[in-house]
């Protein structure tokens, strides 16, 4: 499970700068590396899209009332 949130996350943050570099310079980095919709484009923007899916269960973490700093005696 650590492996695929880790593959999620990584892939959250490269569509994140994607949208990043979109906003600031209209510049599309998918699109530049794996052309403009083609097959492998829309793979990595579902792959994106999949990743921000899973990763809406870390929100329960931050609800997560125990505290993880406790001292054993």
């Amino acid at each position: 499970m650590k492996a695929v949130d880790t593959v999620a996350l990584v892939l959250l943050i490269v569509g994140g700068l994607n949208w990043l570099l979109v906003g600031l310079f209209e510049f599309d980095l998918v699109a530049t590396l794996f052309g403009d919709m083609t097959l492998l484009s829309r793979i990595v923007y579902v792959l994106v899209g999949l990743s921000a899916l899973w990763c809406l269960r870390f929100f329960s973490f931050l609800t997560d009332n125990r505290d993880h700093r406790t001292t054993t005696r």
